[in-house]
């Protein structure tokens, strides 16, 4: 885990993609010594002051130099990569003894006996970490590739030959071999695929309408943001501004109408990046479900509610805003369009945060990058709405409450907020790397000090740095505190065991509990076994192995792609799994098998593989689950649920988050073919 943070913390700081071509450059050659024995060699050369680590750097320490050598029948490999001899210190930074090279070059060399008749192509990546006294840069996956001449003196057997190997398809080919319960795809350049026998590729289905609920969400939180401090007293002053020194009221309705465009505009453009990028299917989903990623995200979100509480402010370079701002007086629509960026930099203090917590949260949810398209484009839209609209009907301006000690309340209450998201994402971050740290119950209690908390501040018993005293505790002020200490009861009766499908998704699930742990030691080790399947609906992890189960009890599979750190995944499962007649289909009349795409499990060596259609290497468990829905169904988001015969043929079309009806008609529907398909 430290060593993760260092590394995240590195990264940021350092740019370490760009600079890697000039502080290492790696070089390759090899020696025959005779008929079957090659020398590979490796050569790092480095420049400012940057040194690399031993390959037996110790846990906890600094990534070790690893050179991967893909295996073939070709050769095999002669005992281990040798190094010359590291220089052992303590390292404060890691706190551990690391090994280093503290040359500018380095060498390492491995033997490899040559097996093969004819000539061939030996590949493989290196990885590791070079650091100087200022910071560290990681790498990864740096190919390598040696032409290696054939033994003339190696036996050829017609029973050994690999015809694959022989036979090289184009490019842009590929050959398949069969596997334990599918086919892995192999292309020419060795890269691999996790596709199911017997399955048609499915095509994604179309995402309209969750794009128009991510845009409305965005929407929400753009609203949010105009009742803060920093925002709200902008609005007369602003259409004021555009309406009294406009020559006509046209020209004064079109430029702030403009002006309003250009804020959904600058916020919009901020996730073209995203989408230009072409970022692979299941990156942003690693991204989501990285342990460190979550645990960054769990203090920024604690930073910004100490902001909000009012013990600091976060604002941008005052620079920024002088330079939009001067480059406003220019006139005309390219100064109105300054003038909206001006805005968009001095408001930053309130609407960073809270722009921040829903691009998180659906980062968290959906990990699409148009999802965060549809974000940005919300939540400008709804900062720059009122603009245009109190423009056109100016007499509005006299019905909005006036600028004062409500509008600080509203940041506080954000802040109260912002503390329940912090623990959403510390809770995410323990569910991935099953740490153990805050299960159910601890959750649940944390959230109901909140909310309880956050009653009595808005009954005026608690105070922050710029609360003035609360002389009147208006309708609104009581309705909102009634509705917040309801809610921390609610969350009690969960720690004692109460559903909460109110807000199922968001504390850890069921199953994730001390409850739980103690009821699954009480019924003896194949109960603890099963702890992992939600709602007690019996289960596998495996895809193998619940297909093997399959085809023994002559069920239809139901594959659930599924996350630890999956909101959406839990409301299913506590929302409609729960269901008598769902729970019973689930349980009686299908072998359900749970995949967690983001299982930080590693496979082992031999199982590991470049994906031809990401070119994602994967090498966790999670990695390959996600490679199998991303190459079978052309999807990446969870929860998704296939119903496949035990031969994988598909039953139905796949469904994902979805109502108690619809998910009851899709697994009916599928157990309505398997029993047609098995009578035919």
């Amino acid at each position: 885990m430290k060593r993760n943070l260092l590394i995240l913390l590195s990264l940021i700081t350092l740019q370490a993609s760009a600079q890697m071509q000039t502080v290492i450059k790696w070089s390759f050659s090899q020696t025959r010594t005779n008929d079957s024995t090659e020398v590979l060699t490796f050569t790092a050369d480095m420049s400012g002051g940057h040194h690399l680590y031993s390959q037996f750097t110790p846990e906890g320490g600094p990534l070790p130099t690893i050179i991967e050598i893909k295996k073939s029948k070709d050769f095999s490999i002669i005992g281990k990569t040798k190094e010359p001899k590291p220089f052992t210190e303590h390292d404060a930074l890691f706190g551990v003894d690391v090994s280093l090279f503290k040359e500018t070059t380095v060498r390492f060399t491995q033997e490899i006996r040559v097996k093969s008749s004819k000539d061939f192509k030996l590949t493989g990546e290196i990885s590791g970490m070079t650091c100087n006294d200022e910071g560290c840069i990681p790498f990864d996956q740096m190919p390598f590739t040696f032409s290696i001449k054939g033994n003339s003196k190696a036996l050829v057997s017609t029973s050994a030959i690999d015809t694959s190997a022989q036979i090289l398809p184009p490019a842009s080919d590929t050959s398949t071999t069969a596997v334990a319960g599918g086919t892995s795809v192999s292309g020419a350049d060795g890269c691999k695929d996790y596709v199911i026998e017997g399955l048609e590729t499915t095509q994604p289905e179309t995402g309209s309408e969750s794009y128009w609920f991510i845009f409305l969400l965005g929407f929400g939180g753009g609203l949010v943001a105009l009742l803060t401090p920093c925002v709200f007293p902008m609005i007369p002053l602003t259409v004021s501004f555009f309406t009294k020194s406009a020559q006509s009221r046209r020209k004064g309705l079109i430029m702030a109408i403009t002006y309003g465009l250009s804020i959904a505009a600058i916020y919009t453009l901020l996730a073209v990046p995203f989408i230009v990028a072409k970022v692979p299917p299941d990156t942003l989903n690693e991204i989501a479900t990285s342990a460190v990623l979550n645990i960054v995200f769990f203090v920024i979100f604690v930073v910004f509610s100490i902001s909000f509480f009012g013990y600091f402010e976060i604002q941008l370079p005052s620079s920024l805003a002088n330079k939009a701002d001067n480059a406003s007086n220019m006139g005309g629509f390219i100064g109105v369009f300054f003038m909206a960026i001006t805005l968009a930099l001095v408001s930053f203090s309130c609407t960073g945060p809270i722009l921040g917590s829903f691009l998180a949260g659906t980062l968290a949810t959906n990990p699409d990058p148009y999802n965060i398209l549809f974000v940005m484009l919300g939540f400008g839209s709804a900062l720059g709405l009122p603009f245009a609209l109190f423009a056109a009907f100016p007499a509005w301006l006299n019905s909005l409450p006036k600028s004062g000690g409500w509008l600080n309340s509203v940041k506080v209450v954000l802040g109260f907020l912002e503390l329940g998201m912090a623990l959403k994402f510390l809770s995410n971050a323990d569910l991935v790397e099953q740490w153990g740290l805050l299960k159910r119950e601890p959750f649940l209690a944390i959230w109901a000090i909140l909310a309880i908390g956050l009653a009595l501040y808005l009954l005026g018993l608690i105070r922050f740095p710029h609360d003035s005293k609360l002389k009147k505790r208006g309708p609104i002020r009581i309705a909102l505190a009634s509705f917040f200490f309801v809610s921390g009861i609610y969350f009690i009766t969960g720690i004692f065991g109460a559903g909460l499908e109110l807000i199922s998704g968001f504390p850890p699930p069921t199953f994730y509990s001390y409850a739980a742990e103690a009821k699954a030691k009480n019924d003896g080790p194949a109960a603890e076994g099963d702890n992992h399947c939600p709602q007690g609906v019996p289960c596998e992890h495996d895809f193998e192995v619940a297909k093997a189960r399959a085809i023994k009890e002559n069920k239809p599979l139901l594959i659930d792609f599924t996350g630890w750190a999956c909101v959406n995944c839990r409301r299913m499962e506590e929302g409609v799994w729960v269901d008598p007649e769902v729970k019973k289909i689930m349980s009686e009349e299908y072998v359900l098998v749970s995949l967690y795409v983001d299982e930080k499990a590693e496979l082992p060596e031999s199982e590991k593989f470049v994906s031809c259609k990401t070119g994602k290497r994967v090498r966790t468990v999670g990695n390959k689950w996600s490679n199998m829905q991303v190459v079978n169904f052309n999807t990446n988001s969870q929860p998704q649920y296939v119903a496949l015969s035990p031969t994988g043929e598909k039953l139905t079309e796949p469904v994902g988050y979805t109502s108690k009806e619809n998910y009851l008609n899709f697994l009916k529907a599928g157990l309505a073919k398997a029993k047609a398909t098995a009578a035919r």
